[in-house]
């Protein structure tokens, strides 16, 4: 018998837990399911450690290149490599179309942990840069799945909102990094002191393996194949996701590359920009990142809300058009506009992500979802990748790091464009109804 989706599952009963309490920004939290608030928790906590170490990369990088001698020239191409380890990570979400999200997903976590922990040991630049490129493989299938995941179990009429309150929850990571930086230059080993910290999730792995359901989307898919007696390919998913909808893959991958090319290198300097070019104290920076952050996260809720009554499209125009205009005004400004405009664009930042992390898993079926949302995570690598070298070269032609980000910001321009001639609706409807599996059996 196929498995139930989420609103017809056995547990249907409405509730809120006590821990949102806690969490006071979950902006008008909707009764969930209790399997819903416990997966949305059980991911969410494990997740905050991933972004705790992208945002810790960032933040330390003054001081890594110091200690590890890496020159100012070849910052941008450093990032560069650190994100291209988000290309393997689409081999990690093929498998989950395969063998389910949950195995991979927690395979994950162990993984990119692991890799966090180690980065504190790392002796030389090439190190440093081969730990954080392993960890950025398992960070980005991590973080991938957790959305598919969050996607597939919860209710049409809440799912950019529970997109929204995962992203919010796991960006406490970002607070945290911000936090604990602010003691950069006073604790023993200084910057690795501050990686040792990223190995804490090992010690959730054994109550997530007891915990942590398979999604019932996923559930349903295996049985109705095992029915069939047929079985998925390992590479099965790449065909259907190039064959079935060639039109949407293409369209959100253009926008995904615009967005990423234009605005990565604009969300990974600010705060060498704050440091550098308007000499802020490391506990200066680390306080506009708790005290800002917590109200540009109080935003991810808020747009998840806005997305599901709205709809995605018109949050998707909004957030790609004011990109580009507010990161050209952040690193072309001085004084106390600095805060605001560095809230804004972090806000408009994360409204980017969830608008477009909710299109890539809902625009394709089941059976290759993860695989979509891995692919969308391979493209947005690319232009961050070519984001970070075009910044290398415009460093070189223009002397300042933050005249080249005003330059490529320009790029993003392109996608809001892209956004209003190709993008369907997708709200208020479920995954079925949105994306029909054609090769369904």
């Amino acid at each position: 018998m196929a498995s139930l989706l989420p609103d017809e599952a056995h547990d249907t009963q409405r509730s809120r837990p006590a821990w949102l309490r806690w969490v006071p920004f979950l902006v008008a939290p909707p009764a969930l399911t209790r399997r819903q608030w416990r997966v949305l928790g059980l991911i969410a906590v494990v997740s905050l450690f991933d972004r705790y170490d992208v945002t810790l990369f960032a933040l330390a990088l003054p001081q890594i290149q110091a200690e590890l001698g890496i020159a100012e020239g070849q910052v941008g191409m450093l990032g560069a490599i650190v994100y291209l380890g988000a290309l393997p990570a689409l081999l990690l979400t093929m498998a989950a179309d395969r063998w389910g999200r949950r195995r991979l997903l927690l395979w994950t976590i162990v993984a990119y942990t692991v890799f966090t922990g180690v980065t504190a040991w790392a002796p030389d630049g090439y190190t440093f840069v081969a730990l954080q490129f392993c960890a950025r493989v398992f960070i980005t299938a991590e973080i991938t799945l957790a959305t598919v995941v969050i996607a597939e179990e919860f209710d049409p009429a809440v799912r950019v909102w529970g997109l929204g309150a995962f992203s919010a929850l796991a960006s406490v990571g970002h607070g945290l990094a911000w936090l604990l930086f602010a003691l950069v230059e006073v604790l023993p080993f200084g910057w690795r002191a501050l990686y040792v910290v990223g190995l804490v999730p090992l010690g959730f792995m054994a109550f997530m393996r007891r915990t942590l359901p398979e999604t019932t989307r996923f559930t349903r898919h295996q049985a109705r194949q095992r029915q069939a007696g047929t079985a998925t390919s390992a590479l099965a998913p790449i065909g259907q996701l190039l064959g079935m909808y060639p039109g949407r893959l293409a369209a959100l991958s253009a926008v995904v590359l615009l967005a990423s090319m234009g605005c990565t290198p604009a969300g990974f300097f600010d705060p060498k920009y704050l440091q550098e070019a308007h000499a802020w104290q490391p506990w200066q920076v680390s306080l506009l990142g708790v005290g800002g952050g917590v109200m540009a996260i109080t935003g991810y809720t808020v747009v998840g809300w806005l997305g599901d009554r709205w709809g995605r499209k018109l949050l998707a125009l909004l957030f790609l058009g004011a990109l580009p205009l507010v990161s050209i005004a952040f690193y072309n400004t001085a004084g106390m506009l600095l805060v605001p405009l560095w809230i804004a664009m972090n806000f408009i930042i994360m409204g980017v992500q969830l608008s477009l992390g909710a299109y890539s898993v809902e625009l394709f079926p089941t059976s290759y979802r993860s695989t979509a949302a891995g692919a969308k995570m391979v493209v947005a690598t690319c232009g961050a990748v070519l984001g970070f070298s075009c910044e290398s070269w415009l460093y070189v032609l223009l002397g300042s790091h933050w005249s080249a980000i005003s330059v490529l910001a320009l790029v993003a321009g392109l996608a809001p464009v892209i956004v209003a001639w190709t993008f369907p609706e997708t709200s208020q409807r479920t995954l079925e109804e949105i994306a029909p599996d054609r090769g369904a059996v």
